[in-house]
């Protein structure tokens, strides 16, 4: 039996990065297989075609980002990415979920919406595939996955009236974490949290594809050099901040930020699942936002919401007000 595990993914994609990121900051020994289309290991295993694909030692295969580390956190005490403390945990826990579902929607919109982010991005996935190829079947690939990524534009609310939504909520949560990390390392103090990877596997695409990098690099400097760091943290050694003392100005303010825009929109999704509507409907920062509901944010909001329910009252006494302040809790309760 391999001691180590096997990877499978890509490295245009934010949830293999965050994947790849979260194995180094733990010291799990691992394979990189990042050649090839790792959707036909998820398939072949019959598992949803959905990357990145970890083989454990044991030989299992699994996949989906969220799942995998709170797998590895089961069987691995050492280098665990999930604070100590419940209510800071719960925090973690609902940051990454708006790393993974929401600025996901900043990431999609920017590779797909500029025509040199979508140049660029067929290159560097198909390439990502097979590196040497014919040209005329290198040329048709990436018209290929072009036309399929832009045709999925506005399942994932990518679309022209939303632009502005999406783009505002990227410059600040640019401007927000490029604040917090010139004072603090991590969203939860010196040493990565669950959240920092949900937000570092959008945010490291973010800052390759040529638009959205150009920004970051101008706008916030410091969570670029951030990313660097994050890419292979496993050298860092810290701890997590006091549970006693009040959170930091920009940690609160991205909660808050999470409270305007992505748990409004958990919200509206699941009224809409609930009633069959084929359009959610809200506003959004003062705007107008619109898209097909989604199944699995639909999960991810029911998740959330039975993790905060099933903490002890204590923990519900420091937390909720928290969640009030920032405009959370009445999406959760």
């Amino acid at each position: 039996m391999s001691t180590s595990y096997v990877l499978y993914g890509l490295n245009p994609s934010p949830y293999s990065v965050k994947m790849r990121a979260i194995l180094r900051y733990r010291r799990l020994p691992f394979v990189w297989n990042g050649i090839g289309n790792a959707r036909d290991v998820a398939v072949e295993a019959g598992l949803p075609p959905v990357i990145p694909v970890l083989r454990f030692p044991d030989g299992r295969l699994m996949n989906d980002s969220t799942p995998l580390a709170h797998a590895l956190e089961r069987e691995h005490r050492e280098r665990s990415i999930i604070p100590d403390d419940p209510a800071q945990a719960f925090l973690n826990d609902l940051l990454e979920d708006f790393g993974d579902e929401w600025v996901t929607k900043m990431m999609f919109h920017y590779r797909w919406y500029y025509a040199a982010d979508r140049a660029f991005a067929q290159t560097w996935i198909i390439t990502s595939r097979d590196p040497v190829m014919a040209e005329s079947q290198r040329r048709a690939d990436m018209q290929a996955f072009n036309d399929r990524q832009v045709g999925r534009m506005a399942l994932v609310g990518c679309t022209e009236q939303n632009r502005p939504v999406i783009e505002e909520s990227y410059r600040f949560v640019l401007d927000t974490l490029d604040r917090h990390v010139r004072e603090i390392p991590f969203l939860f103090g010196s040493r990565p949290s669950l959240a920092d990877f949900g937000l570092f596997g959008q945010l490291q695409i973010l800052s390759v594809d040529p638009t959205p990098m150009a920004e970051m690099r101008a706008r916030a400097a410091d969570v670029y050099c951030w990313l660097l760091r994050l890419d292979d943290a496993s050298g860092v050694e810290g701890g997590w901040l006091d549970p006693a003392a009040p959170l930091p100005e920009t940690l609160t303010a991205l909660l808050r930020h999470c409270g305007e825009t992505y748990l409004p929109f958990l919200a509206a999704n699941t009224k809409a699942l609930q009633e069959g509507k084929e359009e959610v409907v809200l506003d959004i920062l003062g705007r107008a936002y619109a898209q097909a509901p989604f199944r699995y944010q639909g999960k991810c909001h029911d998740a959330l919401r039975k993790k905060l329910a099933a903490l002890p009252a204590a923990v519900r006494r420091r937390l909720d007000p928290v969640l009030e302040e920032t405009g959370c809790l009445a999406y959760l309760a």
